[in-house]
């Protein structure tokens, strides 16, 4: 007698010898000081891990308090109220004086717990391979026996220049497009009207910075985050901002700078409920057919769409959103 061997999890069977993206909450959260980054993670542990926070050591940081900030930054890694793992860091870059500083501090005193770092401001792909280098070296030092996922900002123009180089560079794991940075790059040549919607997706130069972010992250495994919406408190003028990034340009994650801007992010970037049902559907009968091919509703469905759906469901669960509980158990389950 012979039995049916249990289905394969599509991590697997979708993807083998393929580098599949990363499972990443839909939002990133900026805070730059003591009270927001304990807000931020209040907020969090109401929320649930739907978004990352970021404890901003750049734009954050008083001068000359520059190593007692990336020490408070690292109390709060390592602490109780970062319950989800889900904080990480943004430092100096590659021509400041104190990025070595931040890495040394953030990786000695919370290694064990940081989530990533995110590198701003480089002009050119041997920026960023210098300071990812470093943070391996001290990595290595601190014992840790992981890799500390890294984060870029494309924000000036060599940067873009060099994307696809700078998006093959080993732990490279997101992609970020600096807006703002961006246009001043540009030094008047593109208008204010630019860093906001609609312009930001309109203007020949930033759709075409927008679009070689998202190709060169998505052709290296990588995920693409959005710019920040300058709109702070208009949920409805973020949630537009997130979706056209979605769905438009391909964005997966975007950047959030005010508490009110989380959830229209989460909502817009997460795939709704008829697309979470589409996909549990379709993944359930085609793992009970071993990943072979299946017919449903009158189509045909193999790898190519299972792998598409694949990823719809991965969203919808790093979004938080409700899953058919045999999907869940199936897929998700916590062993």
């Amino acid at each position: 007698m012979t039995t049916t061997p249990p289905p394969l999890h599509p991590s697997v069977a979708l993807f083998s010898g393929e580098k599949a993206l990363p499972s990443l909450a839909p939002c990133e959260h900026y805070a730059g000081s003591e009270k927001l980054i304990a807000k931020a993670l209040q907020l969090q542990a109401e929320l649930g891990p739907v978004f990352d926070v970021t404890c901003d050591c750049e734009d954050g940081a008083a001068a000359g308090q520059e190593k007692a900030h990336a020490e408070m930054a690292a109390r709060f890694i390592a602490s109780q109220a970062n319950r989800h793992d889900m904080v990480g860091a943004r430092i100096h870059d590659a021509s400041s004086t104190h990025w070595r500083t931040d890495i040394d501090t953030l990786i000695g005193d919370a290694g064990h717990r940081l989530a990533y770092l995110t590198l701003p401001k480089a002009v050119r792909t041997a920026d960023v391979a210098l300071m990812i280098e470093y943070i391996r070296t001290r990595s290595t030092v601190a014992g840790l026996p992981r890799d500390i996922p890294v984060h870029v900002l494309i924000e000036t123009h060599g940067a873009l220049r060099d994307v696809f180089e700078i998006a093959a560079l080993p732990n490279v794991q997101v992609l970020d497009f600096g807006l703002m940075d961006f246009v001043s790059d540009h030094q008047g040549a593109i208008g204010f009207e630019a860093m906001r919607s609609p312009g930001q997706f309109e203007h020949p130069l930033l759709v075409r910075a927008k679009t070689r972010i998202v190709a060169a992250a998505l052709a290296n495994g990588l995920v693409p985050a959005h710019n920040v919406s300058l709109t702070l408190r208009d949920p409805l003028a973020t949630r537009n901002d997130a979706y056209r990034a979605r769905r438009e340009f391909g964005f997966l994650r975007m950047w959030s700078v005010h508490p009110d801007q989380i959830r229209p992010i989460v909502e817009a970037m997460t795939p709704d409920a008829g697309e979470t049902q589409q996909a549990a559907q379709i993944l359930l009968a085609a793992g009970d057919a071993q990943w072979g091919p299946i017919r449903h509703e009158g189509e045909l469905h193999d790898r190519a769409t299972y792998r598409y759906f694949w990823s719809v469901l991965r969203a919808a669960e790093a979004g938080g959103a409700d899953l058919p509980p045999q999907a869940r158990q199936r897929f998700f389950a916590r062993t």
